[in-house]
């Protein structure tokens, strides 16, 4: 049996969320904007920067390593001290002539590191609390996730922008805010170090190479795998590819479709008014799921999540540069993805239960890195062909067919029961 921790979920479960959310959101979106600022093109974003998704995706290969081998608050200190190295060399290679292949490489070895602290922290996460406890955290653990998204697409973005205005060097700016990133990903480390519990930990019944297969086989047999597999593929289809763009969108000027904010326009539009709008859908939808359970909400939170992608096709179509209307815009985003992203969450941890609980919710996880990979490697390569309004339509319809798996899906008593 799981020792329960001694220490109060609210002191480790928001900085251990908050660790890991920065640099997953860094390496997956905010390095889209530092690119674009560095003149790359959309196609070239979308493509190279889409494959650093590619850790989260084969994540399961070695999540039964971190199942089996030490502890999971051992791993994921050591990922965090090696994902700060990581974002301190990000930033000192951005000097360099050849910044985009050698910033690419650190930004890769930050994802098999963010990808493996991942494994983790989940794992932790759901040994350390019962599954009442899971439910209710799950609001607070994905308001604490996407804080720190916001504080990488509103906090580093805002910071790179005023470098950029006062050194009109947009190389020497974001490099000194990737070091900046790597030197917080530090201290967050110590905070982990000191403030989560030391929990006896189960492990998986058999070791070596027959537990190692044993785990993958153990998850495809779940009952209604395939269905469950195909939700956590397309749910987040439309967003997948929105994410890859919507700073570009925002970044580019008037005459090439876009809105023509500035960097720092951009980071405040996301990180003041969007910050507010997210808390208040993470925890609301969290406190939901935990009172009335999964079922009765997860069509409520599905179209929360998917209908904001239509108001990007009307900013584009009306051809709109209003900050207020964007700002308008981005929190109807921000809190319906806070939301709807929550009974995703809680969807993928009740898909891992088991004895095998870490290296499952990797796997499944793992599929919905695969979800967000793919679509978003062809996304610059479409909003080029299509042009913004017709990426954003395409975006908003690409959203349907994870909303017609909801009626498949099956739930447990309590998290399914009206």
């Amino acid at each position: 049996m799981t020792e329960k921790n001694k220490k109060n979920p609210w002191l480790w479960v928001p900085p251990l969320y908050f660790t890991e959310g920065l640099p997953y959101i860094i390496i997956n979106t905010v390095s889209v904007i530092m690119y674009k600022r560095l003149d790359i093109s959309n196609a070239d974003i979308g493509l190279y920067t889409s494959w650093l998704y590619l850790p989260w995706v084969v994540k399961p290969l070695w999540s039964p390593i971190v199942e089996l081998k030490s502890s999971k608050r051992n791993w994921f200190l050591t990922m965090q001290l090696l994902g700060a190295i990581s974002f301190l060399m990000v930033g000192v290679s951005l000097n360099f002539s050849a910044f985009f292949l050698t910033s690419l490489l650190f930004f890769w070895m930050g994802a098999i590191w963010s990808a493996t602290h991942d494994i983790a922290a989940d794992g932790f996460y759901m040994m350390a609390l019962g599954e009442k406890q899971q439910s209710f955290f799950i609001g607070i653990r994905s308001t604490f996730y996407r804080i720190a998204v916001i504080a990488g697409q509103g906090g580093i973005v805002i910071l790179a922008g005023l470098l950029e205005t006062s050194t009109g060097n947009n190389a020497q700016s974001w490099s000194w805010a990737m070091i900046i990133v790597g030197l917080i990903l530090a201290l967050l480390m110590l905070a982990n170090m000191i403030l989560t519990p030391k929990i006896r930990e189960t492990k998986a019944a058999s070791t070596g190479w027959s537990g190692f297969v044993e785990v993958f086989i153990s998850f495809f047999k779940k009952k209604n795998i395939v269905i469950g597999l195909a939700y956590i593929l397309l749910y987040r289809l439309g967003e997948s590819q929105l994410v890859k763009m919507a700073s570009p969108f925002l970044l580019d000027k008037p005459e090439d479709g876009g809105v023509g904010l500035s960097t720092t326009e951009v980071g405040t539009v996301y990180g003041t008014i969007g910050l507010i709008a997210l808390s208040v859908g993470g925890i609301l939808g969290g406190y939901l799921i935990s009172k009335d359970g999964l079922g009765k909400w997860i069509w409520k939170m599905a179209f929360a999540l998917n209908i904001p992608n239509v108001f990007y096709a009307l900013l584009a179509f009306l051809g709109v540069q209003s900050v207020e209307w964007v700002t308008m815009v981005v929190v109807i985003e921000q809190f319906g993805y806070g939301f709807g992203f929550t009974a995703f969450l809680m969807y993928t941890i009740y898909l891992a239960e088991g004895v095998s609980k870490t290296s499952h919710y990797a796997i499944a996880t793992g599929f919905m890195a695969l979800g967000m990979m793919l679509p978003g490697m062809i996304s610059g390569f479409v909003q080029e062909y299509l042009g913004y309004a017709g990426f954003f339509t395409w975006v908003a319809i690409a959203g349907i067919p994870g909303l017609f798996l909801i009626q498949y899906l099956k739930f447990p008593y309590e998290y399914g029961k009206k």
